[in-house]
């Protein structure tokens, strides 16, 4: 094998456990959050007072970390997001995090893979976020034409609709995504 196919290949960590957040996670998902964002170049680094400012709206939808001995190391949140057209029960994912000394081994996928079996199961529309499209499309996620939320590239605007719907127009995200403190 070569070091350049080496680099390419995933480790899956045994042992994670996937649950709600409970209220004495709260540091551990904001260290978390902190550090998996912290040298992310295209990063404002509020990705943690966001998820605090959801929490405290009542508009933390889903919120689930990822746990590995007793230890908090991944996190994602969902969070209902208003379509222009009207299209109902549409869902935000974001942030995503797992710790970055265990990327690369499955965390964040078991992560997304659970918030959205969640989002289905209380049958939302769909999903939205905004990402890298070569990580998203695995799990179903692409650009939907007439799809936009202001001041971000039509690329990394990405959607997965849960039926026939396609939604058009502006996608609003709650006002704690702009939590700056």
């Amino acid at each position: 094998m070569s070091a350049r196919s080496f680099e390419k290949e995933m480790v899956v960590v045994t042992g994670i456990r996937i649950r709600d957040e409970e209220e004495p996670d709260y540091l551990a998902i904001t260290e978390t959050t902190e550090s998996a964002f912290a040298t992310l170049a295209i990063s404002e680094h509020t990705e943690q007072f966001i998820i605090r400012a959801l929490r405290e709206a009542g508009a933390l939808t889903i919120s689930l970390v990822a746990e590995a001995e007793g230890r908090v190391v991944g996190h994602v949140a969902l969070s209902p997001v208003t379509l222009s057209d009207g299209s109902p029960h549409w869902f935000g994912l974001g942030p995503i995090s797992v710790r970055p000394e265990l990327h690369r081994r499955g965390i964040g996928s078991l992560l997304m893979e659970h918030a959205l079996a969640r989002l289905r199961s209380m049958e939302a529309g769909g999903c939205i976020l905004v990402g890298d499209p070569g990580y998203y499309r695995r799990f179903g996620f692409r650009s939907l034409p007439g799809l936009e939320i202001e001041g971000v590239p039509p690329q990394y605007v990405l959607a997965l609709p849960f039926d026939e719907s396609r939604p058009q127009g502006m996608v609003v995200f709650h006002d704690a995504f702009r939590a700056t403190a």
